[in-house]
């Protein structure tokens, strides 16, 4: 049993924690991380990495399929399952190997286990092997992240029916797939399994796919997964998953079943329902802190909690459940337990990727949420299918797509259906920040051929000045300056 006694320590090895323990090693503090398992959390060894590894495979088979668009003839991909987990299983390795190099060169230390706390200062260390640490602390960041939510009615069993933990290690390729929602998760692994030859079908309880993206881009982002051969049920429910010998019968019932019931029999059933915080092993009690409703812990800007030397960071401390967020938060728990006082969360908007084929990127408001917000709205919106770029790709389905504020002509949110959408959004999130205008990005010189002059392009739309297509007539007359 050994003791600790260091400046700080991180609960968590995620993206939020390894920020959290590299910023402040980087800092001159003497800190520890912890986590149960491997350094990088769910990202780099279960969530953004690996899906987003099988996603590029994915996308490869989808080039080969269509070579012959383009005058290339090759033969269909053969899909190696084992040649496929292995270069997933390398990429993981390649990731976390590198944030353990970046501990030990910031003097970071790591311990695997299970951490709780006992008492505000103290935290517990509950190891594989039996044993016990205790580590004192001036200050602790709980960076403990979420996990997929499992509905008790559908108990996973790791082969047939599955969340999102087990998708990505794809120990075998179903013929047909259910996947119980449309969400960011289901959606991609929904991309991942037809792209190796499984027949995906998306049930979605909700109106719309995506919930909360605009509903514009979320139905342009469904009808392209339909083309592709992705069958998606909206305002349907899963009633029943009853296991066979080799199999999962599923009911369902709702607008895609015109109201009847529905069974079918499916060899493979992920369910993709939304992620949980996970702080329930913590002991959070004994450090004075409580959660949520929700279960989220509550902090301030400088991710402080109530208790003033214990922060939290990423998942847990509510939505949106996003890697970038709980990076830039970690940064930001470090420098204020370092004495910075100016450091503080506060984006102007943090952007969101959805790493289907194509991929689906935004930031700031949606129409919907803009026109709920009481803004008179000015939309810009520039379709693929007009940029000489996306056709020398033979890539012409998606759309880019502009909200603003037509009194001041602010920019209020992007939005992009596009082959390399989580890069081109990096525009909107700067322009976003800096208080940018429609007319800004519209004077601001694109280069060309590119997929991100339709970013100009779509500005100049929202102001009926657009060349590449034809303008609709603007109903507000152009800002003055």
């Amino acid at each position: 049993m050994a003791q600790h006694q260091v400046d700080a320590v991180v609960i968590g090895a995620g993206p939020g924690g390894y920020h959290a323990a590299i910023r402040l090693g980087q800092l001159g503090k003497k800190v520890i991380c912890v986590d149960r398992d491997e350094v990088g959390g769910v990202c780099l060894n279960w969530g953004c990495i690996p899906t987003k590894a099988l996603l590029h495979v994915g996308e490869v088979i989808r080039h080969i399929d269509h070579a012959a668009a383009i005058g290339l003839k090759v033969p269909k991909a053969d899909v190696d399952r084992e040649g496929v987990a292995k270069f997933k299983t390398d990429v993981v390795n390649a990731n976390v190997g590198g944030v353990k190099t970046l501990f030990k060169a910031n003097n970071v230390e790591f311990i695997y286990g299970d951490a709780s706390f006992k008492d505000a200062n103290t935290v517990v260390v509950k190891k594989k092997d039996g044993g016990e640490d205790t580590i004192s602390a001036q200050a602790v960041v709980i960076a403990t992240g979420s996990a997929p939510i499992d509905v008790k009615a559908w108990p996973r069993d790791g082969e047939y029916i599955i969340n999102s933990d087990d998708a990505v290690q794809m120990k075998r390729i179903p013929k047909n797939m259910l996947v119980i929602g449309g969400g960011v998760i289901g959606l991609e692994f929904a991309t991942v399994y037809t792209r190796v030859g499984a027949k995906v079908l998306v049930i979605e309880a909700l109106p719309q796919i995506l919930t909360g993206t605009d509903s514009e881009i979320s139905k342009t982002l469904g009808r392209i997964l339909k083309k592709q051969g992705v069958e998606i049920m909206l305002d349907t429910k899963v009633t029943a998953l009853e296991k066979a010998k080799n199999s999962v019968k599923a009911t369902f019932n709702g607008e895609g079943t015109n109201g009847k019931d529905e069974t079918r029999e499916f060899d493979m059933v992920l369910v993709a329902v939304g992620r949980r915080p996970v702080t329930d092993t913590l002991n959070l009690a004994a450090a004075g802190l409580a959660i949520d409703d929700k279960g989220f812990i509550a902090t301030d800007a400088q991710m402080r909690t109530k208790v003033a030397n214990i922060f939290a960071i990423g998942d847990v401390t509510g939505q949106p459940l996003l890697a970038h967020r709980a990076m830039k938060q970690g940064v930001v728990a470090a420098e204020a337990i370092s004495g910075d006082k100016s450091a503080a969360f506060d984006p102007v908007a943090i952007p969101n990727c959805v790493y289907t084929d194509p991929e689906v990127a935004t930031v700031g408001l949606s129409e919907e949420e803009a026109k709920a917000k009481g803004y008179e709205v000015r939309v810009g919106k520039f379709p693929l299918a007009a940029s000489g770029r996306a056709r020398t790709m033979n890539e012409t389905d998606g759309l880019i797509k502009l909200v603003g504020d037509a009194k001041t002509d602010m920019l209020l949110g992007m939005h992009i259906v596009a082959p390399q959408a989580e890069s081109l959004i990096g525009e909107g999130v700067i322009a976003l920040e800096m208080g940018a205008t429609l007319e800004d990005i519209g004077l601001s010189v694109h280069p060309h051929p590119t997929l991100t002059e339709g970013i100009m392009d779509a500005a100049e739309a929202a102001h009926g000045k657009a060349i590449h297509i034809v303008n609709a007539k603007p109903k507000t007359p152009v800002a003055a300056k």
